[in-house]
């Protein structure tokens, strides 16, 4: 069975085609710039990367280059080979607690909940019209990035804010990069060969979360009503003093929009190096760039502290600690340093091993602790596109 993965962004459009229930892939792409005059894409089939470009208006052009893609290199001999699209969407809300077939009334709860996430939900809105559209008759389903967090208990998930906040405007921790930390928990529950796993799941890059998951399941996570809140990331700032928000409207006579995104989009490792790329950052401070250094530690200093924040949540009582996304899968000299600052804890890491794991080396994952360390640590790469066919899967076989 063909199933198809969408992952829309703002300007952007990602997607697989796998073999189900063999997990292959067949054909992937991402088209980038949508809506500007230099659109360009990369396919990835057999192994070799082929490049196009032309400029595509909207996403509904961009899901006809996806459809041109998977017939030109033959991933689908007609498109009736298609038997279901599953789609990424960032907000659930309260109300979608898992993965759920796209009807009426879910695209209609997508547009009502655009209001929390105002920065995806366009465009996750805009691959599902658009797809909807190239493939009227195929069963599609709403992937949420919070679903996964939705385990936290009560007292993890509300703000110390007004309740009619809560009640009225539901304003509350959801969490995101769910789809990544339920695929890092599901692979952990395999390996280690039982349901009930305690973890501690940093998906670091350029957007960046941690998790904690307790007997299988979320138990607290550092995003909050938007992706903003937790950790320092590549151009988001990360938990920051909320009354900077109204000071710096009144100093610099900004709206609360433009600072708001300001701390979406020019702050983190950009806002301080200069560089949203952690490698770009990494090479600036090599030749001793101080803002690059600066930026480098506060980014490892905010990563140490919520696994150790966690560690307590858990009382100590953890089976692995995982480190994914790009730094995560790639960072070992960031891994290294927020393993060192854990020391205290009895967590030790294994360099030799360590130096070894990158996904541009022989070996991908592993474990990086060292044999007296008092937690293991692993090194697993995400696969939030495979976690989204495979609830995509399992639904439209029910």
């Amino acid at each position: 069975m063909k199933l198809l993965c969408v992952n829309a962004g703002s300007s952007s459009l990602k997607f697989q085609l796998f073999e189900m229930p063999e997990e292959k892939v067949i054909i992937s792409g991402y088209i980038e710039k949508i809506g500007l005059e230099d659109t360009f894409w990369t396919t990835k089939i057999n192994g070799e990367k082929i490049k196009g470009g032309r400029y595509l208006k909207n996403h509904s052009e961009a899901v006809d280059v996806l459809i041109e893609e998977l017939l030109k290199h033959k991933a689908v001999k007609s498109l009736d080979e298609i038997k279901g699209v599953g789609h990424r969407v960032l907000h659930g809300g309260e109300k979608y607690k898992d993965s759920v077939l796209i009807t009426d009334q879910v695209i209609q709860d997508i547009k009502d909940l655009t209001k929390l996430g105002p920065l995806h939900h366009p465009g996750n809105l805009a691959g599902i019209e658009a797809m909807q559209k190239a493939l009227p008759d195929v069963p599609m389903v709403a992937v949420y990035d919070t679903a996964f967090h939705q385990t936290m208990p009560e007292y993890n998930y509300m703000y110390p804010v007004p309740m009619e906040w809560y009640e009225k405007y539901g304003v509350r921790k959801y969490g995101f990069h769910g789809t990544s930390h339920k695929y890092i928990t599901t692979v952990m529950k395999e390996k280690l060969g039982r349901d009930d796993v305690n973890l501690i799941i940093a998906h670091i890059g350029s957007g960046a979360s941690i998790s904690a998951v307790k007997d299988g399941k979320c138990y607290d996570t550092t995003m909050g009503i938007t992706p903003l809140d937790g950790l320092m990331m590549g151009t988001r700032s990360g938990a920051v003093d909320p009354s900077i928000l109204g000071y710096v409207c009144k100093e610099a006579e900004m709206n609360i929009e433009d600072v708001t995104n300001a701390l979406n989009k020019r702050s983190g490792l950009l806002g301080i190096s200069g560089y949203s790329d952690s490698r770009d950052v990494e090479n600036a401070a090599s030749e001793g760039d101080h803002n690059a250094i600066l930026a480098l530690r506060m980014y490892n200093d905010r990563v140490a502290k919520y696994i150790a924040d966690y560690y307590v949540e858990l009382e100590g009582k953890i089976d692995a600690i995982v480190f994914t996304a790009g730094v995560g899968e790639n960072g070992c000299e960031a891994r290294e340093d927020i393993i060192n600052k854990l020391d205290c804890l009895g967590i030790y890491i294994n360099k030799e091993v360590n130096d070894s794991i990158a996904s541009y080396k022989d070996v991908q994952e592993g474990l990086i602790s060292s044999n007296d360390s008092k937690v293991d640590v692993y090194v697993i790469p995400t696969n939030e596109e495979l976690m989204i066919i495979k609830d995509t899967y399992d639904i439209i076989n029910k």
